[in-house]
């Protein structure tokens, strides 16, 4: 196994994604993981993450140098790499400006680590710290325009540190430096496989359920891709124990309701229990303008909705990935907030306090989830589906949420999803909606001024939604989705386009 020290980078947990796609199983552990355990554990190789810190903050994470002495390879990653460089006698500095996003890699090295690698190549960057002077016996095998310190190593021992991100999509050839370090430098054996999860998985819920008799597992079922294969776990572990329910929290899209009750039904065998909460959710709602209020609302009354569903022994199972978790809870190391999750509110929080939530599927990216669910038997349209909100249209309806204007977003929506299929684009973009904005604009409509609302389109292309880069849709499919929602979304006068990349700005508009 591969073991990756987490000091709080959002992107730890694809680090650990990245190495187990080479069938080599991977695990995160705290930064401050005792030796002891690490020990215990036999890694073949240990990658410390980035992290927000700095290495001469008061209080940084560190690890102890014992880490460094335990005679198997170490890769550090940005701030993993500024502590190598720090603890073993280098110098780590503030740079007059940071470096974020691309970069250009220059190399001339016969390095394990390198090999294959272009001479130059697209790396991410993302940092403001940088290493200044080298460790005695360390030396520089790469480095790019701002970062002479890109690529370095001990001259005997097999400690490397990258400050750039070979995790993330971004960094062209990021794959094969993870690969190189895992197979080159750790000797690592691939033979962790997806299957393997599936049975693990289903025989902790069956011990469960054996230990608790009575309970059952009660799911939030939503039709996307994650709480469909969650279902389909649930229901090959708990048979009859396991119970899928569907909550119309009144903002999801035009026909969502019937057409995921139908799917279940008709392609998987399984019969959702429904509950129309709409009304409610609306009338909760009412007035609310601030997304974070919007997501701790929603939040908590879907689990509100949910407690009458849940018996007193019975277990709450949810569809939670690790890009929910690590953007709404420190789980593991110290990691920044971006914005709270509606599967993270107090009340669910209470309920994993008393040790009743179920998340199979937190250790998961999407890619993986999908792998999943073909290997239960799930079919193509069901699996890769693109991701919805769990908050539903309130987050992608700035401002107030009105019946009024959620209908202009319903159908503003309607005519994105149809064009972008009818162009053969769908399967192609990780998410394409639409936003209506909390601002109106002038037009011109039937040669009378209209003073109506603006809808923004969002596409993106992403492997992961830890990064996504904004699709450059072909202009005449992004003229036919304006000309159809102006002329037939009655309040809209006025059509634009994001081009923005995560980051720094997210997928969803809140």
């Amino acid at each position: 196994m591969i073991l990756i020290l987490d000091f709080g980078s959002q992107y730890s947990q694809l680090i650990a994604r990245k190495v187990r796609s080479f069938s080599v199983y991977s695990q995160i552990v705290p930064f401050n993981t005792p030796v002891a355990e690490i020990r215990r554990l036999k890694p073949a190789g240990l990658i410390l993450s980035g992290g927000p810190a700095s290495v001469s903050e008061k209080g940084a994470p560190r690890i102890r140098r014992e880490v460094l002495d335990l005679g198997v390879p170490i890769l550090g990653i940005c701030y993993g790499m500024q502590l190598l460089v720090h603890l073993l006698g280098g110098e780590v500095k503030p740079q007059q400006s940071s470096e974020y996003g691309r970069a250009t890699l220059r190399h001339d090295s016969a390095d394990p680590l390198l090999i294959k690698m272009p001479k130059r190549d697209t790396v991410w960057m993302s940092h403001n710290d940088a290493a200044v002077r080298l460790p005695k016996e360390w030396k520089t095998l790469a480095s790019t325009d701002g970062c002479e310190q890109a690529v370095v190593r001990h001259s005997q021992r097999p400690l490397y540190g990258l400050q750039f991100h070979p995790e993330v999509h971004h960094t062209r050839h990021g794959e094969l430096i993870l690969r190189n370090f895992v197979f080159n430098v750790c000797h690592a054996q691939a033979d962790w496989k997806l299957t393997d999860y599936i049975e693990h998985t289903c025989s902790e819920i069956r011990a469960l359920l054996e230990a608790h008799p009575g309970a059952r597992i009660v799911s939030a079922t939503s039709g996307g891709v994650d709480s469909t294969v969650l279902a389909a776990l649930l229901s090959r572990a708990a048979g009859d124990r396991f119970v899928p329910v569907f909550v119309d929290n009144g903002v999801l899209r035009a026909g969502e309701a019937e057409t995921v009750r139908r799917n279940f039904r008709e392609k998987i065998g399984i019969e959702v229990r429904f509950i129309d909460a709409s009304e409610h959710f609306l009338a909760c709602l009412a007035g609310v303008t601030d997304p974070e209020e919007k997501r701790r609302i929603i939040g908590r009354e879907f689990v509100n909705v949910f407690l009458k569903e849940l018996g007193p022994k019975d277990y709450l199972a949810q569809g939670t990935l690790y890009p929910d978790v690590i953007e709404s809870v420190n789980v593991r190391g110290p990691s920044a907030t971006i914005k709270t999750h509606h599967n993270r509110v107090k009340e669910i929080l209470d309920l994993m306090e008393q040790g009743r939530v179920v998340e199979p599927l937190k250790e998961l990216f999407k890619d993986e989830v999908r792998e999943l669910g073909a290997k239960l038997g799930l079919p193509r349209e069901m699996l890769w589906r693109q991701p919805f909100p769990g908050p539903g249209l309130a987050v992608r309806l700035l401002g107030e949420v009105t019946r009024e204007r959620l209908e202009v977003l319903r159908q503003a929506d309607r005519i994105v999803l149809e064009e972008i299929k009818a162009a053969g684009l769908y399967d192609k973009l990780w998410q394409s909606f639409a936003v209506l904005l909390p601002v109106k604009a002038v037009g011109v409509m039937g040669d009378s001024r209209t003073y109506a609302n603006v809808v923004a389109v969002r596409a993106v292309e992403s492997v992961d939604a830890m990064t996504a880069d904004f699709a450059q849709l072909p202009w005449d499919v992004l003229g036919r989705i304006a000309s159809r929602i102006i002329n037939e979304v009655r309040g809209v006068n006025r059509v634009v386009y994001d081009i923005s990349s995560k980051p720094p700005s997210t997928i969803e508009w809140e």
